[in-house]
């Protein structure tokens, strides 16, 4: 494998690690396990029992929490301290073959986490502005067959990987920025100030009635 496919592999780790870095971390590990890829040193202690069992149970916590509405949004809030340190760590990890993490790689891999978390952060808050759950429910199970999918896809075929998230990326920014647009300039004309017809005629003119028929 290439350094560029090991660079795009990096990547997507801290893209997914930004919307679910539990199920991230517990997915490389059991590939790591299982022996569908060789991790580098960096990244062999996610094929420790610890670590799975850990991050299983943490992803499996994610998986309800990021169900309720209200509860995904305070949950996202506190992700943000786990899923940037950790995106920047899986990134320079990957490519890391004697176990140091680059400062470049950190810092790309840290941008990455936080711009999937900062996406995924933005489109539930704009979900939960409807009453109803289902959307939720809708959303929070498309970001985990995100996640899955895009981890067998990236050890598989990481430039094709690539090109989807990037879409899947761009598509969900665009949606979401034209939304809080529309919502905001909705909730800007709500609360302006009503401008009030003038109670008094002035000028000149005969504003008497009309003679009756």
């Amino acid at each position: 494998m290439t350094e560029a496919h090991v660079f795009v592999i990096g990547i997507l780790l801290a893209w997914m690690a930004g919307i679910r870095v539990y199920l991230t971390v517990f997915g490389v590990g059991v590939a790591g396990l299982m022996g569908w890829v060789d991790l580098p040193p960096a990244l062999q202690a996610t094929e420790s029992w610890w670590v799975l069992g850990t991050s299983g149970a943490l992803a499996i916590t994610e998986f309800f929490a990021d169900k309720i509405p209200g509860v995904d949004s305070i949950w996202d809030l506190l992700q943000t301290l786990t899923r940037v340190p950790a995106g920047a760590f899986l990134a320079a990890a990957t490519l890391s073959s004697d176990g140091q993490l680059s400062t470049g790689v950190l810092a790309a891999g840290a941008g990455v986490a936080l711009a999937s978390h900062g996406l995924k952060a933005g489109t539930r808050a704009l979900l939960n502005t409807s009453p109803e759950p289902a959307s939720n429910w809708m959303a929070s199970l498309v970001e985990d067959g995100l996640v899955v999918g895009g981890l067998a896809l990236a050890l598989a075929h990481p430039w094709l990987a690539l090109i989807l998230v990037l879409g899947t990326s761009i598509i969900g920014a665009l949606v979401v920025w034209l939304v809080w647009r529309t919502l905001w300039r909705g909730i800007k004309r709500l609360f302006a100030a009503p401008t009030s017809p003038a109670t008094t005629l002035t000028g000149g003119g005969d504003h008497s009635l009309p003679p009756a028929p």
